[in-house]
């Protein structure tokens, strides 16, 4: 009866060892869960950051290069209206006289 009920008592403290080791196994698994989680939500992050900068980016450009085409466009359309008012002012002074 005394060797039963200390085999009894080995056999629970060998079911609470392996249990800590489970419990063990379960922080771990968790902890690279989290870490992986983490590092993808960071990279997905940035990944959004840098693709929201780039169209911003391309959007500033592109803005600023419509802008320069009016106004060289004003320019050159003012350019040739004052061409055209002077040749046709000198036509009429030149008939005139």
């Amino acid at each position: 009866m005394y060797c039963s009920n200390s085999r009894g008592g080995g056999s629970s403290s060998n079911s609470s060892s392996s249990s800590s080791k489970n419990s063990n196994t379960v922080v771990v698994v968790v902890v690279v869960v989290v870490v992986v989680v983490v590092v993808v939500v960071v990279v997905v992050v940035v990944v959004v950051v840098t693709v929201v900068a780039v169209v911003v980016v391309v959007i500033v450009v592109v803005v600023v290069i419509v802008v320069v085409v009016l106004v060289v466009a004003v320019v050159f359309i003012s350019v040739v209206v004052v061409v055209v008012v002077v040749v046709v002012v000198v036509i009429t002074k030149i008939d005139t006289n």
